[in-house]
């Protein structure tokens, strides 16, 4: 009654020993031989995985400072920034004047004390990351300077990858964290529109009536409420942060996903494997979640990866207009912001690194959603075909 989970063996297969593959297995193989989608997941959850150790990788905070035999770890206590819960691991400011800064009361600036230390010979020493700048310090901090162009040095050598902004920020840095921000957030508003569309839509389809009618009024007068006015008017009553958008997004976005799921529910359960599983007796809750729910899942999983493009795009569109998140966070949408108001000026790399970045990813997402799609193509695997 369900999917099929293992395809039965054809004599010819029986006869030539080649090994049987359920359904599952054989999506799999499908999606792997489509190199172009599967290399491109491989590099983008590489390069997510890796964006949670950026602390330790792309920083102005020291790996390691060892100094009057104390050692400190600042850089580590960024990784235990969790968002809710906070610094589990304490605080990592640490003030110039303790790690042998005069006068300096404020953060350490490590670059600077790198120096410091070489030059005194005392056996003190600091260890920086393999990019030494942060994402959010600016032309306060010695050394940065704005609208410095790609590959070139600052006063005490060390090199801007990609450049600086407006305001003297490291734009590599900017790109490298704003890549995390941006991921996450679309994870997080895709699973979430999903958690809520998928039960409320298999609600919808398949007991119908006043539920569906009700349901179905209450999402037409909701989806035309305008989205850009709602975010205009909550970002002037309350301050816009990661949460707050991924909310804003996630009450509109449920939407699409509960009409598909209630088209496929509404189908499926008109089918046969769903009438003898009614006459003989089996729980509604069974019938929903082990029958007709593993039959209505393949365009709800292929368009997910679509799904993640259009929030990331969302994101990156608040934040160019300025509605998006609060400065100094790292936002793919404020660097191209800045950059377009800096394009006459021939700061062309303002622009060019974050559309880039934008382009290459959202370049790689689509390709996983076509290699997802074929791979779940009904057609693939059909007998008829």
């Amino acid at each position: 009654m369900a999917e099929t989970e293992t395809l039965a063996a054809t004599p010819s297969n029986s006869a030539s020993g080649e090994e049987i593959l359920s359904i599952q297995q054989r999506r799999w193989r499908k999606f792997r031989s489509f190199k172009r989608g599967y290399y491109s997941m491989l590099i983008l959850v590489g390069a997510y995985l890796v964006s949670f150790f950026l602390p330790l990788l792309v920083n102005n905070r020291a790996l390691v400072v060892h100094y009057n035999g104390q050692t400190y770890f600042p850089a580590f206590r960024d990784l235990l920034d969790l968002p809710i819960v906070g610094q589990l691991g304490g605080t990592p400011f640490i003030s110039g004047e303790e790690l042998g800064q005069v006068g300096n009361k404020s953060e350490c600036n490590y670059r600077a004390l790198k120096r410091q230390y070489e030059a005194e010979g005392k056996g003190n020493y600091v260890i920086m990351p393999p990019y030494p700048f942060g994402p959010i310090e600016d032309i306060s901090v010695e050394g940065n300077e704005p609208f410095m162009p790609p590959l070139s040095r600052d006063m005490f050598g060390d090199m801007h990858l990609f450049g600086t902004d407006d305001r003297g920020r490291d734009v590599l840095a900017r790109m490298a964290y704003g890549f995390q921000i941006s991921f996450s957030f679309a994870l997080l508003v895709a699973s979430l529109s999903y958690l809520i569309g998928v039960p409320l839509g298999a609600l919808m389809g398949y007991f119908g009536r006043w539920f569906d009618l009700l349901m179905q009024r209450f999402m037409e007068i909701w989806g035309s409420l305008p989205f850009l006015f709602l975010i205009i008017i909550v970002v002037s009553i309350v301050r816009p942060s990661f949460f707050v958008l991924v909310l804003l997004l996630v009450i509109f976005s449920w939407l699409g996903i509960a009409q598909q799921m209630r088209a496929q529910f509404y189908r499926e359960k008109t089918r046969d494997y769903t009438a003898a599983a009614i006459s003989i007796g089996v729980p509604t809750r069974k019938i929903l979640l082990k029958h007709i729910l593993p039959n209505s899942l393949v365009p709800i999983i292929t368009f997910f990866p679509f799904a993640i493009v259009g929030d990331i795009g969302a994101l990156v569109s608040l934040d160019f207009l300025g509605f998006g998140l609060a400065p100094p966070t790292p936002s793919w949408g404020e660097m191209v912001s800045i950059g377009m108001e800096n394009l006459t000026s021939g700061y062309w790399w303002l622009v060019l690194v974050p559309l880039g970045a934008l382009f290459v990813t959202l370049m790689l997402v689509v390709f996983i959603g076509e290699a997802i799609r074929e791979a779940f193509d009904p057609k693939t695997f059909s007998r008829l075909r």
